[in-house]
């Protein structure tokens, strides 16, 4: 720990969302705080945490030099812009002052972002906007207590619609993992009739562990609210991931429920 500490300078997290019992857990063995940021392929990096600035587990920071984001609500294929923030050669601004935590979907201009997919047109006009967006299909917060920004998750996989609520699978993820037996987890959206979508656990234990629906409920009830606790609970071997490491969801619904 002590040689980690002295001879690395920064150690970077990125290309999935880092839970917070991760963070933690790579602090005390590493003396790290580990910088999150973000980025995709078609975008290059977007948002990242300064170096020299205070770290909060599963924040973003904020847009980097030349890069401008948008968190937008669409309706009717309109899309209708809540906040907008942007980084001019180091210096941040936003289009009004946000007094409360925001959310939408993020939507990125900047130099780094892609021109086209090669030989798709229509592929590529499906993801920007009239006015030239491009559109991550990422729902992002931003929290004016801590001027950064945070990923929720998908919107078509970790937007859980469950009763009126807008739940993120991702938050539930990171409470879920900081359990004592849980090694593994992935928070799915199943169709329900009656809440639109019903909260599903998927878990792998550690060896000898015994979980039941009933008590993770009642050991997270004090840490998520009501309507963000899982009604379903699925114990699996293994929850398969692709080549970067990342769960298909939806391969995991089918495959599962």
């Amino acid at each position: 720990r002590n040689r980690l500490k002295s001879k690395v300078r920064l150690m970077v997290s990125g290309s999935a969302p880092l839970p917070v019992p991760l963070y933690e857990k790579w602090l005390e063995i590493s003396g790290h705080r580990l910088l999150e940021r973000y980025g995709m392929t078609e975008i290059g990096m977007a948002l990242s945490n300064e170096y020299d600035s205070d770290r909060a587990p599963g924040y973003v920071g904020v847009p980097l030099p030349g890069v401008s984001v948008r968190l937008s609500e669409t309706t009717n294929d309109i899309h209708n812009t809540l906040l907008e923030c942007k980084n001019e050669s180091g210096t941040i601004s936003f289009n009004k002052k946000a007094n409360k935590n925001t959310q939408g979907e993020l939507l990125v201009k900047g130099g780094g972002v892609f021109k086209e997919y090669f030989n798709k047109p229509e592929a590529t006009r499906k993801e920007f906007t009239e006015d030239g967006w491009f559109k991550t299909g990422d729902m992002c917060e931003y929290v004016p207590e801590k001027n950064k920004f945070r990923i929720l998750g998908r919107t078509s996989v970790d937007i859980i619609k469950s009763g009126g609520y807008k739940i993120s699978a991702l938050q539930i993820e990171t409470v879920l993992l900081a359990h004592p037996d849980i090694r593994e987890c992935a928070v799915l959206g199943i169709k329900d009739e009656v809440w639109g979508e019903k909260i599903a656990a998927v878990v792998v234990l550690r060896n000898g562990a015994e979980v039941s629906l009933d008590k993770l409920r009642d050991w997270a009830s004090d840490k998520m609210p009501k309507y963000a606790l899982p009604s379903e609970l699925k114990v699996v071997e293994d929850i398969p991931k692709n080549a970067m490491g990342k769960v298909n969801k939806k391969e995991l619904a089918k495959s599962t429920f």
